[in-house]
């Protein structure tokens, strides 16, 4: 093995803080978020799973005390991760409106940031079988179109780096993000 190289499987990129995936719901925030974390030896943390894990499950939180409620649960689970002076390196996936507050927000300047876009036509499958997403209860397309439309502009301002997940594997995509992170972070740490 020459100077500078590592063995064949190593990741290349070593991140100093956390990453954080963002975007609407169904685009695989967990699905790539977890296998990314795998890739890089990361502990992987959903938002969702942990407000599900000490409160139950997302329909019946938002069914017995609303959106609101749950804006406010979802805010926390991220605060416990990011909101320390140095946030240890982990891979953290938060639900598609987390973005929407103002704390979160500025806990995200500690992360690098990674919004996970898609077109309709990648989600549409999954956004119509799946039943635990309050949010898209009456018209899941429509819904989904409508609320990625309105947050799209939020994920564009505090993402680092933007990902299209529509035409590609899961292995790939996680490829793709480690080639582009490593980029990022040889832009920003220049060799002397």
């Amino acid at each position: 093995m020459t100077e500078g190289t590592e063995p064949a499987g190593t990741p290349r990129f070593r991140p100093a803080r956390p990453i954080v995936m963002i975007g609407p719901m169904a685009v695989g925030k967990s699905v790539i978020g977890a296998e990314l974390a795998r890739t890089l030896g990361l502990d992987f943390i959903d938002s969702d799973q942990r407000i599900v894990a000490k409160h139950g499950p997302i329909p019946r939180i938002f069914a017995a005390r609303g959106e609101h409620h749950f804006r406010q649960l979802e805010a926390r689970a991220v605060a416990e991760v990011l909101d320390t002076d140095k946030p240890k390196p982990v891979v953290l996936s938060l639900g598609g409106g987390a973005v929407l507050d103002s704390g979160t927000q500025q806990l995200l300047a500690r992360a690098t940031v990674v919004f996970l876009r898609a077109s309709i036509e990648t989600v549409r499958e999954r956004i119509i079988r799946n039943t635990g997403r309050p949010l898209l209860a009456a018209d899941p397309v429509e819904t989904w179109s409508r609320l990625a439309a309105a947050r799209g502009p939020v994920y564009a301002r505090l993402a680092d780096v933007t990902l299209d997940v529509s035409n590609s594997s899961v292995p790939e995509l996680v490829t793709e993000l480690i080639d582009t992170l490593t980029e990022e972070s040889r832009k920003e740490n220049p060799a002397p």
